[in-house]
């Protein structure tokens, strides 16, 4: 097996997932950078880069790796649709970054920055003092308690996902949408365990297609009941949850 180099901590999850999915295809096939060259028609310079994460492959790059590895290319086209619109999510946000404020919108900036961060320590200092709500007034407080369906565990929630536990799952629907409490995403491209896939768990069992248990990790059972939604949905039955996916468990 290739031992490839680590990836740069800059590169945003899309990306990474591309990437590493890249590298296995790569190592399908068994051929050299050189190599790849030759049939690909794109350098072995330029293949450095992509697989070491260094710039985003074009689309024609990768549905020639997968091409020349034998596979098909839909799921690995799906994570590089995905990575693209990270990409450029995040070159946009940088050059909003970039662009000069006047002097005294910079003040004022910079006022509400300051004032942002005190108010944040105020209210993490009382988040670690106050009770659950739903607390029985036992005294348990937010760090010591478990997620609740009712409320999203994503960045920035006192709790972190473990693996190997099973959560509950309590469905409804806010703003014409099916939401489980764990994620609100619509377009990730499931492969990490993680409260994503929770969130898709709970959706499946909700809409009648049993995944197991809801604990956040992307096996068998999970990749069949979503082979199941997808070919009832007409979608074609890959079993990866991606954004036409989260279309159906979410409508």
């Amino acid at each position: 097996m290739s031992r490839w180099k680590e990836l740069p901590d800059s590169l945003d999850d899309p990306g990474r997932q591309l990437i590493v999915q890249l590298r296995r295809l790569k190592d399908r096939s068994g051929l050299s950078l050189a190599s790849l060259q030759s049939k690909t028609g794109y350098s072995r310079s330029s293949w450095e880069r992509y697989l070491n994460g260094k710039a985003l492959p074009p689309r024609q790059a990768v549905e020639e790796l997968a091409r020349v590895a034998g596979v098909e290319p839909t799921r690995i086209l799906v994570l590089h649709e995905v990575a693209e619109e990270a990409r450029q999510e995040d070159d946009g946000a940088a050059e909003a970054a970039e662009a000069p404020a006047p002097k005294g919108v910079r003040r004022w900036v910079l006022i509400g920055v300051l004032a942002t961060a005190v108010l944040g320590a105020l209210l993490v200092g009382l988040l670690l003092t106050t009770p659950w709500a739903g607390d029985s007034g036992g005294g348990k407080t937010l760090t010591g308690s478990q997620p609740s369906a009712a409320v999203s565990p994503g960045p920035g929630a006192p709790f972190a996902y473990r693996p190997g536990k099973t959560y509950p799952c309590a469905v409804k629907r806010e703003d014409g949408r099916l939401y489980a409490g764990y994620s609100t995403t619509r377009t990730a491209v499931l492969s990490q365990p993680g409260w994503d896939v929770v969130e898709a768990q709970c959706l499946l069992r909700h809409l009648g297609f049993d995944p197991g248990g809801a604990d956040g990790v992307y096996g068998e059972n999970t990749t069949r009941a979503v082979k199941r939604l997808q070919d009832k949905a007409g979608l074609p039955p890959d079993g990866i949850v991606g954004p036409h996916t989260w279309q159906v468990l979410r409508r």
